[in-house]
C-alpha cells in the first residue's frame, strides 16, 4: 500500500455493498479530489446500471 495515496470505496447504498475499490494521490488538492471520486461515482454507477445517487464513496483509514 502506498502512504502516498488515499483508498476510497464505493459502496451500493440499497445493499450495502462495496462495488469498487479505488487509489487517489493523497497530495491532490482537497477539491481535485472531490471532483476525481466524482468521475468514478459516476462511472461505477454506469457500469452497475445503478442511478449515480445510489452510490457514495467512503475512505479506507488504517485502523492503527
Amino acid at each position: 500500500m502506498n502512504t502516498a495515496d488515499k483508498h476510497f470505496k464505493f459502496i451500493n447504498s440499497k445493499t450495502g455493498y462495496v462495488i469498487f475499490y479505488t487509489s487517489l494521490n493523497a497530495g491532490l488538492p482537497t477539491e481535485k479530489l472531490k471532483e476525481e471520486l466524482e468521475k468514478v461515482k459516476f462511472q461505477v454507477a454506469s457500469k452497475n446500471g445503478l442511478y449515480h445517487g445510489t452510490v457514495y464513496w467512503e475512505e479506507i483509514k488504517a485502523d492503527n
